[in-house]
Parts: structure tokens; sequence; C-alpha cells
């Protein structure tokens, strides 16, 4: 595979995640234009770039796990296939297995943002929504796949998600003209997104395609569900269960990574970091970044920007650093999380509009 994949062979080839076909499942994909999200230098911040994965369909990131998962999930003839999910993985196994004509069980928290509970039943998955966290969702799916035989789509009970995440390393080595990045922040929850793109820069210099040169990766969570950075800093190996977890980031509302000793590992092999950024924080970078750099981002993928701001601020990150920062998903999908944060502020954001104006 090395000697006819290569750098010079993607010229031409369609801009999607499938354009590295060869390290992905050899089958017909299930696409719906997933990957290939931009990377935009941001307007403020020297050195620093900004992978949009929001103009994904169903606008987030999770497509990509979705587009190759359903592929593998339709080659082995899976009838139904079930996940729990904080939001936006639902909506986007969904929407695939609609693609595929696949029935798709999706199990949510109660908190789920209510948008993201009606795009995934608009898709014709069968919902289900549950008290407490998606650790809680996750139990309930594991019991129901071995009561009926489904197939369980949970995040690292199947191998195909991480392929399919595995291309944002692929691509923004690519973009970023197949030198990578001095550190990439990217918000953590289940963490498939971070162990995908590591795994694909140990491809890559296999393929050659690479040095042996690493990022610093750099884990971002909620003060509110912080089980990784509070791991991280205590020297341990695994996180604990994070007790009463909240946070308006919906898909970083995760006590306890399936993956964590992974994250970890990852994290100090690449002398990276974790940093926990409080929902405060989170919902100014989601103002900042609209206002500065024209991107409407999702709660989670702004905690990237914060992070970065404490970063620069403590000293980790230097000016000449380049940085990529991770937009995860659309801030579209979060209109009510916003709208609640507002009304519960005690300066509630008011509308600031000029006036009516009209009839012409």
């Amino acid at each position: 595979m090395k000697k006819n994949f290569n750098r010079e062979s993607l010229a031409g080839r369609e801009k999607s995640l499938w354009r590295y076909r060869e390290v992905l499942p050899d089958v017909a994909p299930v696409s719906l234009g997933e990957g290939f999200t931009p990377m935009l230098p941001s307007r403020r911040e020297k050195n620093v770039f900004i992978k949009d994965e929001g103009l994904n369909p169903t606008g987030s990131f999770k497509a990509r796990g979705a587009a190759v998962g359903v592929t593998r999930a339709l080659e082995l003839r899976v009838g139904t296939l079930a996940l729990p999910t904080a939001g936006n993985a639902g909506a986007a196994w969904a929407a695939y297995g609609a693609r595929a004509a696949m029935h798709v069980v999706v199990v949510m928290p109660e908190t789920t943002p209510d948008v993201i509970v009606r795009e995934t039943l608009a898709y014709g998955a069968e919902v289900y929504l549950v008290g407490g966290s998606i650790a809680d969702a996750g139990a309930v799916v594991r019991r129901a796949c071995e009561r009926s035989g489904w197939y369980d789509a949970s995040t690292l009970r199947e191998p195909y998600r991480i392929e399919g995440k595995k291309t944002m390393g692929f691509e923004l080595a690519e973009q970023l003209g197949w030198r990578v990045p001095d550190v990439i922040v990217y918000p953590t929850g289940g963490g498939v997104g971070l162990i995908g793109m590591w795994k694909a820069f140990g491809e890559m210099e296999e393929l050659g395609w690479i040095g042996n040169e690493r990022p610093k990766m750099v884990a971002v969570q909620s003060s509110g569900c912080a089980p990784i950075p509070k791991a991280f800093v205590e020297g341990r190996d695994v996180s604990e269960p994070w007790p009463d977890a909240a946070t308006v980031a919906a898909g970083l509302r995760v006590p306890k990574a399936y993956g964590d000793y992974i994250i970890l590992d990852i994290l100090k092999k690449s002398r990276g970091a974790a940093v926990a950024v409080s929902d405060a924080e989170i919902l100014q970078c989601v103002g900042d970044w609209a206002r500065e750099e024209g991107i409407f981002a999702a709660p989670e993928g702004a905690a990237s920007l914060a992070a970065y701001r404490k970063l620069r601020a403590d000293g980790f990150l230097k000016a000449s650093d380049r940085v990529v920062l991770f937009n995860t998903g659309s801030g579209i999908k979060y209109v009510d999380t916003f709208a609640q944060a507002s009304r519960e502020s005690s300066a509630p954001a008011k509308r600031n509009v000029g006036g009516i104006i009209g009839p012409f």
C-alpha cells in the first residue's frame, strides 16, 4: 500500500474523508459528503488555525465516525444498531442509518438539547431519554443489545468510529502542508477524536508522509465535568467518575470516558496537557468566535478557545507555536442552551436590535 498510496495520489480526489480510502474499510461508503472541513487561519491570533467541524453533515465531527461506522455495519448486514449519546453522535448515526436504510436506536440523557433530540427523531431513529448521564444511557444500551442482539455502536465498543475520526489527523496534516502543528487543542468527552488523530499520525509516519514529530495534545473539558484534567494533574493512569456532572457543553458531560487510560497516555507521551474551563468562559468564547472569526461554535468547540487563552496566559503555549483549535460542532444546534444560559445569567443578554424597519 505504501508504494501506491502516497501524498501525490491524493491529487484530484474528492474533498471528503474518503480521499484516504486506503486506510479505511474497503467497502462502498455510506456518505453524505463528510470530511475535509475548513482549516481557517485565525483573524485575531497569530499562528492559530481553527478546524471547523461544524460544517460536516449533521453539524458536527460525529459525522466522521458515523459515516465509517455505518458503512462497516452495512457490510456486516446489521439490521439494528444502538448507541448512547450526549447528543450529536445520536443525530449523526441516525442520519447515516437513514441513508443506509438501517434501524437505529438512540438512548440520550434527558438533558440533551431539545434541538438535537428533534433532529435525531427527524432521521427516523427510535429515541429514548433516560435520567442521569451518558453513562446511564450506556448501561441501558448494553442491556438492550445483550437482550435483543442489536449491534452495539457505543464509543470504543466497535472499532470503526475511531477510523472515521482519525481522518481529522490526515486532513490537518495535508491542509498544513504535511507539517503537523506544534499543539492541538481538542474538546474531549469520550475522546475518540483525540485517540483517532494520534493513530493517524502513526499511520502517516509509516507511510512516509510525515516524520516522527508529534503535536502536543491538549484535552479540554468543562470544570463542571473534568475527570481527565483531574487525573492528569494527579498523575493517574485512569480517571475517576465525576460526580454530578453539569455543563452547558453537552458533549463534554461525560463523567468517565471509556478510553480514559488511552487519552491520558497520549497526553503524557505528547508532553501535552489537560485543561478545565468554566461554563462562563465557554459562553464568552462562543460570542467572541462569532464576532471575531465569523464562526458560530458549539459550546464544546468554544471550550478550545477558552483553553488556548489559559495556556497562553500560563506560558504553556508560546507565541511562535503553531496551534490548531477544534470547533467540533455548530452553535445552531445549541440555540436553546444559549437562550437558557442567558435567562439564568445575572446580567441577561439584551437583543441589540436597532429597531424595526418597514414596510417597504
